[in-house]
């Protein structure tokens, strides 16, 4: 029994457990050309599994996303506008 008991202290001490991050990053997205464009890029962004929030402005050509990083990454967000049809990048 002490062995066991020691056998599995030793196994969680090991565990790490994960928190989530809501991160945000921004986006360069060029190719919107009109008023209505930032509608289709909000929409694909939001419907990514992790996304909380997508604010996306024609006028600057980007978009601020915020998501949970253990639900999702930046590689998807931009995989999620170039599906759309608008390709981006992160913003330095």
């Amino acid at each position: 029994m002490k062995k066991s008991i020691a056998a599995l202290a030793a196994a969680l001490a090991f565990v790490v457990p994960t928190w989530a991050a809501v991160q945000t990053v921004t986006l360069s997205v060029p190719g919107m050309t009109c008023s209505a464009c930032p509608i289709t890029v909000k929409l694909s962004l939001t419907k990514v599994p992790g996304v909380s929030k997508a604010r996306v402005s024609y006028e600057e050509k980007e978009a601020v996303v915020t998501f949970d990083d253990t639900k999702v990454n930046v590689e998807a967000l931009l995989k999620a506008t170039k599906d759309a049809g608008y390709p981006s990048t992160v913003k330095p």
